[in-house]
Order: structure tokens, then C-alpha cells, then sequence
């Protein structure tokens, strides 16, 4: 990690530079697929799956029998744990749930008011590459559950013999979603956003995915089907100072950089002789990992930086606005309330990063590269959606008749100034 002592403001945003993510060289790819899916439907999918899958299937439905056998390969302990899982964020996600919304009465006789529907049709891909993420299966299926969403969709990419992992495969049974379907890639976002014969069209798309998944979500949200946010690679910034645990810091920062050669870990102190005892840590445990090589290239990408003043170490972590902070500081709490741009924040010396990633409670799927700044994490009320109301009566349009058709006027909109004058001349008749 490169290390920075009270460097000036000036420097911050070059120094937490992000990786690049540069879409321009695979952007001919991804087109070309989405407009093969677009136009060929499943010969397109068939071939794109046995090209970068190297699966050769003749159809993408998992079956009852693959559900079953899934459901006998799972251990006791995996099943206890994601029951416990799944608990925590249901209870987490049914909390944010309104229905009911009472009228306003903006002016007398005018009614306003909203209803809360759910989005019909969602989409979710569940990356299952190098790590078969069965966990955003709870994190996107649960929310889409307690929404009402009618119909609920899941693609993963098969493995080569064609199976999807047994894991990934209970879990979708665990929250009663069958539609699943062995199609990963920018594929499968063209296939949920265009459907053909087999795989239906869905009105949103959900859940993270390596750039050809990032770039065909961007694409495709062009064209009209909505999408939860465009995910970059996985990010954490830890503030620590003397009294933290170098060990649980290190650990922190490792399970961040294992998850891609692009991931990115921050640490920030007051103490330099305390960021030596982390970055120790994070040799000693390092040699151990199974994915090593992932996660020292991710270090690569990653910066110590030491502050002096408390105001600057928040200050700077306002303008990098983490998709995970972790702040394990004596004031934390204090602290934590001057945060306002993180994804999702994890306070004290027992609350690493990794709850957040399976079973606290709380969303996973969380804003990066900066996003933080104006986007919040997935909840509940991206599987939502608002339908506003308005019922006048007679007295309520002649009450607001005048500020209508005087806008309407200034911007020279005749018609609507005619809607609301046609109304008036027969509640007020000439004689």
C-alpha cells in the first residue's frame, strides 16, 4: 500500500483515484451480443453460453429435478447459516415497507395522495464465476419478496458441465424463486431486458456483475429497461486509530481486496506508527489466503494515508465517499455522525464489513466509485414504486383556476390554459 503523510487537500482526489474503468475496449463486444440476443434470441444465447461458458445447453430452465438435487448437496451448517441470513435481512427490509399514504388537502377542495405498487417484473443476476455469490440472492430476492413483485427472475452463469452451483440453487428455493435460468454475462442482461421464448422480458434489472455485466446494464437502461445502479469494483476505507486492533483492521481491509484485482482499500489514521502494525498484519495474513495473488494486486491499487487533524480524516472520507467505512476509533460514535457520504458504515471493533456482506441485516448492493455522494445503498424502495393521485372538486378547481392558467399563459401553452378555462365556463356559466 502507498502511504501518505497529511497530504494536501489539493492532492486528495488524485491520490484516492480509483482504478479505471474503461469500457471503450470492450464496447463493440457487448454490443454486438446484445443486438445477437436482441435479434436471435436463444440460437444467440446458446452460442454466447458455450463460448464464454464453455456449457453447450439446449435449454436454460433450471428443472424441478436439478432444484432437488441442488437441495441434497447443501450441508447442515450452510443451510443454518443462511436461515439465520435471511432472518436478519427480512427483518431489516420489512421494516421499510409503507403502504398507506394520507391525503393532503394543498388547497381546499384539492385532494392529493400516493400508492405504493411494486414493480412487476425484476430481474436479478448472480454472478457465479470465481465466487458464486448466493448471498445477493438474499439481498435482491428478499427485497423483491416483501415488495410483491409478481414475477421474479434469477440468471447465473452455468459451470462448464452445465450445472449452476448447488448453493446458489437453495438458496433461490429458500425464498421460493424458480425462475431460474443458466445464462450469465452481458447475455443474460440482454435476455432479461429483450426476453424471447424462454426467459421473460423484466421491467428492472438488479445485481452486480464484472464490466461486459456493467456495460450491457448501462446499455440496456438506455433503451428503456430500468436498472438498480452501475456497480463498480468493490471498495472499503477503514478509520482506525492507536486503540484499534491491527489485526481486525488488516483482516477488514484483506476481504475487501480479495474480491478483484480492482478492488481498493483505504486506511486512514493519525498514528504512522500504528498504520506500520497494520500493514504487518496484512502481510502475516495474506500468505494464507486462498486467493493471494486477487488480493495483493488489489493493495496495489490501495493507500494508507495519515491525518493528523480529525476534521481532515473526515473531511476526506466525505469526499471519497466509501462504498463500505469502517470506523474503529475511540469516538466512533461521535465520529460517524459527521458522515455523510458512505454506502454503508460498520462502527466499532466488532462490526467488520464482512456482517454486512451476509447476514446483519442490511443491503450489500451498495453504491461505488463515488456514487455514494448522491445514491443510497439497495432497500426496499428500489423494488417500488410511488403512483401520485389528485381529485378536485368544483371548489377545489376554481380555487387553484387562477395560478393554472396564469403558468399556463406565461409559458404559452394554450391548450392547458383551455383545460381548465373549458371546466370553468361551465361551473360559471355566462348569462
Amino acid at each position: 500500500m502507498k502511504r501518505y503523510i497529511n497530504p494536501d487537500k489539493a492532492t486528495w482526489s488524485e491520490l484516492l483515484a480509483r482504478p479505471d474503468a474503461n469500457f471503450d475496449t470492450i464496447q463493440t463486444s457487448v454490443n454486438t451480443i446484445l443486438e445477437g440476443v436482441k435479434t436471435r434470441g436463444n440460437a444467440a444465447l446458446r452460442e454466447y453460453t458455450e463460448r464464454f461458458d464453455g456449457a453447450k445447453l439446449d435449454t436454460f430452465q433450471v428443472s424441478t429435478v436439478e432444484f432437488e438435487v441442488a437441495k441434497s448437496a447443501i450441508n447442515t451448517q450452510l443451510v443454518e447459516a443462511l436461515e439465520v441470513a435471511k432472518a436478519n435481512i427480512w427483518k431489516f427490509h420489512a421494516a421499510q415497507k409503507k403502504t398507506d399514504y394520507s391525503k393532503i388537502e394543498t388547497t381546499r377542495g384539492v385532494q392529493c395522495w400516493q400508492k405504493v405498487v411494486p414493480i412487476q417484473r425484476v430481474g436479478l443476476y448472480i454472478p457465479g464465476g470465481t465466487a458464486p455469490l448466493l448471498s445477493t440472492i438474499l439481498m435482491l430476492g428478499i427485497p423483491a419478496k416483501i415488495a410483491g413483485c409478481q414475477e421474479i427472475v434469477i440468471c447465473t452463469p452455468p459451470q462448464k458441465d452445465g450445472k449452476i452451483n448447488a448453493g446458489i440453487l437453495y438458496t433461490a428455493q429458500l425464498l421460493g424463486i424458480s425462475k431460474v435460468y443458466k445464462v450469465g454475462g452481458a447475455q443474460a442482461i440482454a435476455a432479461m431486458a429483450y426476453g424471447n421464448t424462454e426467459i421473460p422480458k423484466v421491467d428492472k434489472i438488479f445485481g452486480p456483475g464484472n464490466q461486459y455485466v456493467s456495460l450491457a446494464k448501462a446499455l440496456v437502461a438506455q433503451a428503456g429497461t430500468a436498472i438498480d445502479m452501475i456497480a463498480g469494483p468493490s471498495e472499503v476505507l477503514v478509520w482506525g486509530d492507536a486503540q484499534a486492533n491491527p489485526n481486525f483492521v488488516a483482516a477488514d481491509l484483506l476481504s475487501q481486496a480479495e474480491h478483484g484485482e480492482d478492488s481498493q482499500v483505504v486506511l486512514v489514521t493519525e498514528n504512522a506508527a500504528w498504520a506500520d502494525k497494520v500493514e504487518a498484519a496484512i502481510e502475516d495474513q495474506v500468505v494464507v489466503l486462498p486467493r493471494q495473488t486477487i488480493a495483493r494486486k488489489a493493495l496495489e491499487n490501495s493507500v494508507t494515508i495519515v491525518l493528523e487533524k480529525e476534521q481532515d480524516a473526515i473531511d476526506l472520507i466525505n469526499l471519497y465517499a466509501p462504498e463500505h467505512l469502517i470506523i474503529s476509533t475511540e469516538n466512533y460514535q461521535q465520529q460517524a455522525e459527521q458522515i455523510y457520504n458512505a454506502g454503508s458504515i460498520f462502527l466499532g471493533a466488532y462490526a467488520p464489513e464482512s456482517v454486512g456482506d451476509y447476514a446483519s441485516g442490511t443491503n450489500h448492493t451498495l453504491p461505488t466509485s463515488g456514487w455514494a455522494k448522491s445514491s443510497s445503498g439497495l432497500n426496499l424502495d428500489a423494488f417500488m414504486k410511488k403512483i401520485t393521485f389528485q381529485e378536485l372538486s368544483k371548489e377545489g378547481l376554481q380555487n387553484i383556476a387562477s395560478a393554472v392558467k396564469s403558468m399556463a399563459k406565461a409559458e404559452q401553452l394554450q391548450a392547458h390554459y383551455q383545460a381548465v378555462q373549458v371546466r370553468l365556463d361551465v361551473l360559471n356559466p355566462q348569462k
